[in-house]
């Protein structure tokens, strides 16, 4: 679905277009481009709203919030690599499986025992 800017600063009410459009030239909201202007989708309009909750809510600094998104786009990355490993993973033979399964326990266990048992 293709958003304008005048929609998402009405679904987003908190947002206005002049910070919208200094988002979008910082780079924290990435729309794509046509003839009319930026096009947003649903997952720029998530964006915007979480850009919203750290500057107005949390009160982050503008400093702060490339090192924010940075670190949410690479959990977010690394979620979906997990969901393709795992999709690997269920389409092997369950002795393969089994197997894997094992030596993550096993690594798991070794790399609690290093840490001293403490969470990050």
């Amino acid at each position: 679905m293709s958003i304008d800017e005048q929609t998402v600063v009405a679904r987003v009410e908190r947002v206005t277009t002049r910070e919208l459009r200094l988002w979008v030239r910082q780079g924290w909201v990435r729309p794509a481009e046509s003839a009319s202007g930026p096009v947003f989708d649903e997952l720029d309009i998530a964006r915007v709203r979480l850009l919203c909750d750290l500057k107005k809510e949390m009160s982050l600094s503008t400093d702060t919030i490339p090192v924010v998104l940075t670190l949410i786009d690479r959990l977010h990355q690394t979620r979906r690599e997990l969901r393709a490993l795992t999709q690997a993973l269920e389409a092997q033979p369950d002795d393969i499986r089994q197997s894997v399964v094992s030596a993550f326990v096993e690594i798991q266990g070794k790399d609690d025992k290093a840490d001293g048992g403490q969470q990050p």
